[in-house]
């Protein structure tokens, strides 16, 4: 199994621009895809974007699309999430996740590992 662990978080003012980090340490960090969910009060963990075991695919919501970059380094175990031009809306806590099995899903239901969360709030 792998660990996770989310760092990079912190208050932005909109418009503003913050990079989220995800160590994962413990078996070989290429053998999972990996995703960032959100939570923000009061709402589900809502999927947001994922990049494919080699990194070569990615997938993003529509509301993130063109905003957000997520980008891995195997070599380093290390995920990333670039996000700019950020609004009120994005304000949420961010998970990165890895799912077991090979497929992808876009449930957080469908992810075995989380890491413990990252706050990011955007204030207007």
């Amino acid at each position: 199994q792998v660990q996770l662990v989310e760092s990079g978080g912190g208050l932005v003012q909109a418009g503003g621009s913050l990079r989220l980090s995800c160590a994962a340490s413990g078996r070989t960090f290429s053998s999972y895809a990996m995703a960032w969910f959100r939570q923000a009060p009061g709402k589900d963990r809502e999927f947001v974007t994922f990049i494919t075991r080699s990194g070569g695919n990615t997938y993003y919501v529509n509301s993130v699309k063109g905003r957000f970059t997520i980008s891995r380094d195997n070599a380093k175990n290390m995920g990333w999430l670039q996000m700019a031009s950020l609004k009120p809306e994005d304000t949420a806590v961010y998970y990165c996740a890895a799912p077991a099995g090979p497929g992808i899903p876009a449930i957080a239901g469908g992810y075995d590992y989380w890491g413990q969360g990252t706050q990011v709030t955007v204030s207007s």
